[in-house]
């Protein structure tokens, strides 16, 4: 996995040194942690076991996961990552700390993950958002993926509540 660079932003390997920034930053929001699959943090501690183990998943060569460092500031803003595969494409998900939306941030993120993705040689890809988290589909759609359907399916493994989930595809121009 290779380091990005935007005109505003580094994407780089997360460091046992975020653990604080990733918690302060958005993994204990709960207003950001919404439309995750996962509970907001409640201590340091829950995000640096997790962090420890995306650090260890670093040794696979298919792991994409980068932290979204502002060049300006060198502040972690957010990360972005391959979360799962469908049938060899990827899955790209993505958080973004509350105090840096709407300000194009992830746009730029996910505009240079899903080009980096494409140089790896990857035929599509695939990305989801629940219906009504409007900012998330809005990046979606600003990056070029086309919708091709809507699923209902529980929010996450521990949460119940069934939720509307869109699904978007974009294909490699080059293949």
């Amino acid at each position: 996995m290779k380091e990005l660079e935007t005109k505003r932003l580094r994407l780089r390997k997360l460091t046992e040194d975020d653990a604080l920034s990733i918690f302060n930053g958005w993994a204990n929001d709960p207003e950001v942690t919404k439309f995750l699959t996962w509970e907001p943090h409640e201590t340091v501690a829950t995000t640096q076991a997790i962090l420890t183990s995306w650090l260890v998943a670093y040794q696979d060569e298919q792991t994409v996961r980068y932290g979204i460092e502002s060049k300006a500031t060198d502040e972690l803003l957010g990360m972005i990552d391959v979360v799962k595969f469908w049938d060899g494409s990827p899955v790209v998900g993505y958080v973004l700390g509350k105090q840096y939306w709407n300000q194009g941030y992830m746009t730029e993120a996910f505009g240079a993950v899903v080009a980096y993705l494409f140089e790896l040689g990857y035929p599509q890809i695939f990305i989801e958002a629940e219906d009504i988290n409007i900012g998330s589909n809005s990046v979606i759609k600003k990056n070029g993926f086309k919708f091709i359907r809507q699923e209902e399916r529980p929010q996450s493994e521990t949460e119940a509540r069934v939720v509307k989930i869109n699904i978007y595809q974009k294909s490699n121009p080059v293949c």
